[in-house]
């Protein structure tokens, strides 16, 4: 396999586990991607927007965590706007079997390894 890509993930602070799930997944040694953890603690500091920022551009691509908790995350929103304006492609999936929440603009999936490896393949 090639390099390994890089991958942002968004999510809501209530996601949180989900999110740990996801970095078990990636931490599986025949995992395709690289996995960076940017918990979001402060939405609003414009710091947190910055550093933000430069790990969006560092990415390959953004795995957006979509529940209804995302509905209300503006730090989510805010790294899923970013993404976009950073021209990076975003995959969003479903982080529980029984909530389909849309989210405007993203594309969702439900979560298994294949939707997730071949969104990083196509990067």
């Amino acid at each position: 396999m090639a390099d390994k890509k890089v991958i942002f993930v968004a999510f809501a602070i209530e996601d949180e586990r989900q999110r740990d799930f996801l970095k078990g997944q990636s931490l599986l040694t025949n995992s395709p991607f690289e996995y960076i953890d940017m918990s979001v603690k402060e939405a609003y500091a414009s710091e947190w927007k910055e550093k933000v920022r430069t790990r969006i551009r560092r990415s390959d691509g953004v795995i957006a965590l979509i529940s209804k908790n995302s509905l209300t995350s503006s730090g989510q929103k805010w790294e899923i706007a970013c993404a976009r304006e950073e021209g990076k492609r975003v995959l969003g999936i479903w982080a529980y079997t029984d909530d389909r929440t849309r989210i405007e603009g993203v594309n969702t999936v439900v979560w298994t390894w294949d939707a997730i490896k071949n969104f990083i393949n196509g990067l």
